[in-house]
């Protein structure tokens, strides 16, 4: 495991932190070591939930599209994509219910990590973005499967089409989060909303999120699949290069359908 996530443990609540401030971009071998790392939790018949959390001004903003060499899913390789999904299709395969404390931006694959937990405790300073079609690309990390699960399909689609930027009453006024504090509680509020479902019977915890999320890492799985295809096919085209670069000179993309 490398040093970029940190585990520790408070009772029987472990906390992953994501350690690449400031915007904790991702890269495979993060998704990895986070991959890694519930593996292990659930392993460990004391630990009965987890927060999941981050150093830095942002959550996740996803992918660095301006640095490939960090980036296995912008290399243009099929199989480096491929792999970093299949770690992460691994996070959702995890036993122990997930508390995620989104104190900044959660973007693209960065909100999708954050989909990946059950609930997300956040603040009112946070952002949710599913900014892919402003990137001329096609939504990744199993969000077409998790967002409209939790917010409807109406409301992911609005999020999809437009890539807006939801604050954190928003995404609590449309279930996207369970908790609004202060943007200085949120990781306090994560605990302890971790530590109330660590209370509870650890058989009885198992048994009830196998039930509710039964199949839904299959679902990623197969939404990954085709997300890596479109994502592959999108990546070579002009629009994508256009994409990529106005966001990151903060200016208006002029998009050619080319």
């Amino acid at each position: 495991m490398s040093t970029d996530i940190a585990v520790t443990t408070q009772g029987h609540v472990a906390t992953i932190e994501i350690q690449r401030p400031p915007l904790n971009y991702f890269d495979l071998q993060l998704i990895r070591d986070v991959a890694d790392a519930l593996d292990k939790i659930d392993a460990n018949g004391e630990i009965r939930a987890v927060v999941l959390a981050a150093q830095g001004k942002a959550f996740c903003a996803g992918a660095d599209f301006n640095t490939p060499a960090r980036d296995a899913p912008a290399s243009g390789d099929q199989r480096d994509g491929g792999h970093l999904y299949i770690e992460a299709v691994r996070i959702f395969r995890n036993k122990k219910p997930i508390v995620a404390a989104v104190q900044g931006a959660a973007i693209g694959g960065g909100f999708g990590l954050a989909m990946s937990a059950d609930f997300r405790v956040t603040c009112p300073e946070a952002r949710f973005a599913a900014n892919f079609t402003r990137l001329g690309f096609h939504p990744g990390f199993g969000l077409t499967v998790t967002l409209p699960e939790a917010i409807g399909k109406s409301n992911a689609e609005l999020m999809f089409y437009t890539s807006r930027r939801v604050t954190g009453e928003q995404a609590l006024a449309m279930g996207l989060a369970s908790v609004l504090v202060p943007q200085d509680q949120v990781r306090a509020a994560a605990m302890s909303l971790a530590q109330e479902i660590a209370e509870c019977s650890p058989l009885g915890l198992l048994s009830t999120r196998a039930t509710m999320r039964a199949g839904l890492a299959d679902r990623v799985k197969k939404a990954t699949d085709h997300e890596l295809a479109e994502q592959n096919r999108l990546r070579v085209t002009d629009d994508f290069r256009e994409g990529v670069k106005s966001t990151a000179e903060r200016r208006s993309a002029n998009f050619t359908g080319k």
